[in-house]
């Protein structure tokens, strides 16, 4: 996908899938926004606007929705039982940018096919139950919201 740009139009809103058990993530229908993927990122903002990195921690650390802990270890003390399958996410505000972060939120994949990482803005996604399927692990705010808080963590 290197120097290209894609434009992606997807669909609907947040599912549940099974990422290191299971987990059920709560149906917020929104319509999926449109955005532009330029060498391997994604710069500009699917909202148009900032994320929050308060509510992108909470999002991250949520085991309903982000579950981020399931597979890296994070800088959050009062949660136990991080995950070691993933790169820990300490200095990740260090090591790409929003952009990039962004990819990676969206869809994991871009970067490696057989990432466990779930693609958390992107529909198709497989082994999910029939209720799900069409839908988006997390809304684009969310996304937003925890590319923010991942860009705190230097």
């Amino acid at each position: 996908m290197k120097n290209k740009k894609l434009l992606a139009k997807l669909s609907a809103a947040a599912f549940g899938v099974a990422v290191a058990g299971a987990i059920s993530f709560g149906a917020q229908a929104e319509e999926m926004v449109s955005f532009e993927i330029v060498d391997e990122t994604i710069p500009q903002s699917l909202t148009g606007k900032a994320g929050d990195p308060v509510a992108g921690r909470k999002t991250a650390i949520n085991r309903k929705k982000g579950n981020c802990l399931a597979c890296h270890v994070m800088p959050i003390p009062e949660q136990q039982f991080h995950g070691l399958i993933g790169p820990t996410l300490d200095d990740t505000g260090d090591r790409f940018t929003e952009a990039e972060l962004r990819m990676r939120m969206v869809d994991s994949k871009v970067f490696d096919e057989s990432t466990m990482m779930p693609s958390f803005y992107k529909t198709g996604q497989h082994m999910v139950l029939k209720k799900f399927v069409g839908k988006t692990i997390l809304s684009a705010q969310e996304v937003e919201d925890v590319v923010a808080y991942l860009m705190t963590l230097k």
